[in-house]
């Protein structure tokens, strides 16, 4: 079904050079079974919003998901008018099952009788061998399977949850694509980090024509099993051992594979931020993503400061003090961001995008910061920030998604 119209207020200046033409294509991992369309999860909306054409093509491989799930509750999900909207399904030891929908706060029982020890058991043989991080994935699709575990060990409680290849939605952040600087997405878990991590890889490797690789450390992005799923299209993915090794494989991916771009998913710990301000020092883009909702978040954080140029404590002299208005002990910036675009994921079509070392500053100043870009809200929704002038070479981009 087309949406509806969007809206959108542009003022341009210091506009990126014209994107390539847009080429998509809606691939399959592998056959699915014949006559059974609705099993194939693929949906297509006309219309890519934002410019530069195409459509918007989603893959959710939703049939072999549902084979992990007990036969009741696999019926009655094929059955279910929203399943298109389905982001998980939950399955707890003594629990009623519960499936969970994009747009919803709470949950929906899929039937009154609890989960058997029995049944979990039927859904980790069917899922396989979980990792250090307690997740699995079926091969060839972009599912990730959870596990929780009691104090011995058993498994408990698996996380179904539904992964999709969306082709088309990029127009969002395309045409900072073109600027070839380094972009770190900032949003809690659930909000489509990795689904637009997995795009832009495809992107960057068959329209941009860039050597990509992705470190890939729970096969997430490029799904499980050795052969990476079509939706990266010609981009390249190293899989991590342990979870622990991520940083080793990210400075590994620079020095042996030679990758104009490198994409790593949910940078969480010291030794990765410095991997990253590593890769960036020599010049290869970095597209990152980082849990947290707002810049404010990375800044109180003393793990993951580094990725905006860290704090640091500076006293300054008296007259200095005076002129600033402020105490002789204040907050500065110590280095250059990793990341000079940092982008705050609130919702999956609520995006705003700051200009780090500048945002950074101006938050550290007291300030508000100036959003350069906004994608997906309306203006009214704004007032955290300050909207940039013509005047100040800034561009202000409102784009409201119906």
């Amino acid at each position: 079904m087309a949406p509806s119209p969007t809206r959108l207020l542009h003022l341009p200046l210091l506009a990126p050079k014209p994107s390539p033409p847009r080429c998509l294509v809606s691939r399959r991992s592998r056959p699915r079974p014949a006559g059974d369309a609705a099993r194939c999860g693929c949906a297509t909306e006309a219309g890519g919003g934002g410019g530069g054409g195409g459509s918007v093509v989603v893959e959710d491989d939703l049939y072999e998901l549902l084979q992990v799930l007990p036969r009741d509750l696999r019926d009655n999900l094929q059955n279910e008018p929203r399943k298109d909207q389905l982001l998980e399904v939950i399955l707890d030891l003594g629990r009623r099952p519960e499936a969970r929908f994009l747009g919803d706060s709470g949950g929906q029982y899929l039937r009154d009788s609890e989960i058997s020890q029995q049944e979990l058991e039927e859904a980790q043989r069917a899922v396989g061998e979980f990792g250090g991080d307690n997740r699995a994935g079926i091969e060839g699709t972009l599912h990730r399977i959870s596990a929780i575990r009691s104090r011995k060990g058993m498994v408990v409680g698996l996380t179904c949850r539904v992964g999709r290849a969306v082709t088309g939605h990029v127009h969002m952040v395309r045409d900072l694509l073109n600027y070839k600087e380094s972009i770190l997405f900032l949003g809690r878990p659930g909000v489509g980090k990795t689904t637009v991590m997995r795009e832009i890889a495809r992107v960057l490797a068959d329209e941009f024509q860039k050597r990509v690789v992705i470190v890939d450390t729970s096969n997430e992005i490029g799904g499980d099993g050795d052969i990476p799923h079509a939706a990266i299209g010609g981009a390249r993915r190293m899989q991590v051992a342990q979870p622990s090794m991520q940083h080793r494989v990210m400075i590994e991916a620079v020095e042996n594979h030679m990758p104009e771009v490198v994409i790593v998913d949910e940078i969480g710990t010291e030794a990765e931020a410095q991997a990253c301000r590593s890769i960036a020092e020599r010049g290869v883009m970095l597209i990152g993503t980082a849990h947290g909702e707002h810049l404010a978040n990375i800044i109180k954080n003393p793990t993951l400061s580094d990725l905006i140029g860290g704090v640091e404590t500076v006293t300054l002299g008296d007259e200095e003090a005076r002129a600033r208005r402020s105490q002789k002990s204040i907050l500065e910036r110590k280095a250059p961001p990793t990341f000079p675009f940092l982008i705050e994921m609130r919702e999956r079509h609520y995006w705003v995008t700051h200009r780090t070392e500048r945002s950074v500053d101006m938050l550290l100043h007291g300030k508000k910061p100036l959003v350069e870009r906004v994608v997906g809200i309306d203006s009214k929704d704004l007032s955290s920030y300050s909207t940039a002038t013509p005047a100040k070479e800034l561009v202000l981009f409102i784009e409201k998604m119906k």
